[in-house]
Parts: C-alpha cells; structure tokens; sequence
C-alpha cells in the first residue's frame, strides 16, 4: 500500500511538471453548471462512492492485495486523464479517460472511487474540472465510464467475442459513454428556453472530432494492456476471462 501511495504521488508530481498552464480546462469546470444541477450530480454520484469504498473494504479482508492494486489503477487512471486534447470550438479538452480498463480490472464500484480521487487531484492540483462540478464529472467519467465499460466486456464475452474484442470495446464504448454523459449533464443544466435535446446534439457534434479517435485509441490500448496482464497475473482477472460476474 505504502509503495502504491509513493507512485501516486510521483504520477500527480510528473503530471503538474508536464501541465503546468492547460490552455483549456477538462471536465466540467468550475461554476460551468448552477447550483441546483451541481448538487443533483454530488447527490446521484454518492451513493455509488460510498458503496465504492465499501466494496473495495470487503474485498481487501479477502484479498489483501486489492488496495495496493486499487491504488496503482488510480494512479493510471489520474495520469490517463491528464493527456488534453483542446477543442478550442467548447474551450475545453478532450481526453482519454481509462475508466474502462479499470473496471475490468479492478470491477466498476472500486472504479468510482479511483476516478473520484483522481478528479479531485486534478481540480485541486491542475485546474482540471471543478470543486462545485465534482459530482457531475463523477458520474461521467467514474459511473458512466466504468459500469459501461464493464457492462460491455461482460455481455461481449458471453455472446463469444475475444478476449482482445471485449477489451477494445469496453474501452471504446466506456470513453464515448462518458462523453456522452457529459454532453447530457451540460445540455441538461444550460439548455435554457432552447431544447435539451438539440444542446444535447450539438455538444456531442462538437466533441465528435476529437472523442471519436480518441475513443478508438482508448479501446486498442486498453485491450493490448489486458492481454498484458493476462500473460503476466491472469489470476488478476479472475472469472472475466470467461466472461462471468467477478
């Protein structure tokens, strides 16, 4: 656990080293969303942290490795989410999330809790999202991005797809997922007498060029980084590999 907590704290120092001014801010940025809709989000994303740390705290009595593992995904899914990408038409960024492949590893409920940490460190350390929209980007990247992805590589497995298969599209699937998430929770607070639906279009539109691409990134690295682990600690992904509920 000790050494898991030094890497992180070496991710988070290489990655204020490599973004030290962004030109645009990730996620949902501070005041972006009014104060009903910023604490709707904190209200639904809650539940699921809370269940998060409880999961993870059942799991580590049986398996005492889970919170040095936990960790070292969070760490990965912190520097993940570091690489912006500007689409400078929303003045904001792109970026790949790694919520996917951590949930396959790690399973959906550990996944919230990591993104959470990692959104946090980002609005504190790299103005990167906002303390008030921390919920809304919780249940983007952490809730949506990880039941999702996990969501996908378990009916994928069962209905015959690859190993590699499952991964690519869980990571695909969780990345284009959270944004579309985003573009709801956006649409949704920003709309006003315009129609949600219609916001809800153009800001996926906008992200389209850059998510796109990146998605497909997501789904390849994600999948080559879980045949990885398979070759290496296969008992790391237990019963997914036959497609069953770990």
């Amino acid at each position: 656990m000790r050494g898991s907590r030094k890497a992180l704290l070496i991710l988070l120092g290489v990655a204020v080293a490599l973004f030290p001014s962004p030109a645009y801010a990730m996620h949902i940025s501070e005041s972006i969303l009014p104060g009903p809709w910023a604490g709707l989000w904190f209200a639904v994303s809650l539940p699921f942290v809370l269940w998060g740390l409880r999961d993870i705290q059942q799991r580590s009595r049986e398996k005492p490795y889970t919170k040095a593992l936990v960790g070292l995904v969070g760490a990965a899914v912190f520097i993940v989410s570091c690489m912006p990408i500007p689409v400078p038409w929303l003045g904001t960024c792109s970026h790949p999330c790694g919520t996917g492949l951590a949930a396959i590893l790690i399973g959906p409920w550990a996944t919230v809790v990591v993104a959470s940490i990692a959104l946090l460190l980002q609005a504190l350390f790299l103005a990167h999202g906002g303390l008030s929209t921390l919920g809304a980007n919780i249940c983007s990247m952490g809730v949506a991005g990880a039941f999702i992805g996990y969501g996908v590589f378990l009916v994928a497995r069962r209905v015959g797809a690859s190993f590699f298969v499952a991964a690519f599209l869980a990571g695909l699937l969780s990345d284009w997922g959270t944004y579309a998430t985003t573009s709801f929770e956006l649409a949704s607070a920003l709309c006003g007498d315009n129609s949600p639906w219609q916001m809800f279009l153009t800001i996926l539109v906008a992200f389209a060029p850059t998510q796109i691409p990146l998605g497909v990134a997501e789904g390849a690295v994600g999948a080559m980084a879980c045949l990885f682990i398979h070759s290496r600690r296969p008992e790391l992904l237990g019963n997914l590999m036959e497609g069953k509920r770990a």
